[in-house]
């Protein structure tokens, strides 16, 4: 089968209403699962207000911090 014959065919077959229409059922298709799905996987907002933010956690107190220079684990009874 010569080129100039395949290249008709095929721009008979790409072209024909048949084709046209799947295609765009197609698109519509996954336009409408895009859609869905942003629409379902949105981020919920909570009901705090915007501008509050939570306050940051007290530091520790030093009591409870080991320091790095003293040999003791802090184990009892040695």
């Amino acid at each position: 089968m010569p080129f100039q014959e395949l290249r008709e065919l095929i721009v008979q077959v790409v072209s024909s209403w048949q084709v046209i229409a799947v295609t765009l059922v197609v698109i519509l298709y996954f336009s409408l699962v895009s859609y869905v799905t942003k629409v379902h996987y949105r981020p919920h907002t909570s009901a705090a207000p915007k501008g509050k933010r939570r306050k940051a956690k007290k530091a520790a107190p030093e009591s409870d911090v080991i320091s790095a220079d003293s040999d003791d684990l802090g184990l009892e009874g040695e």
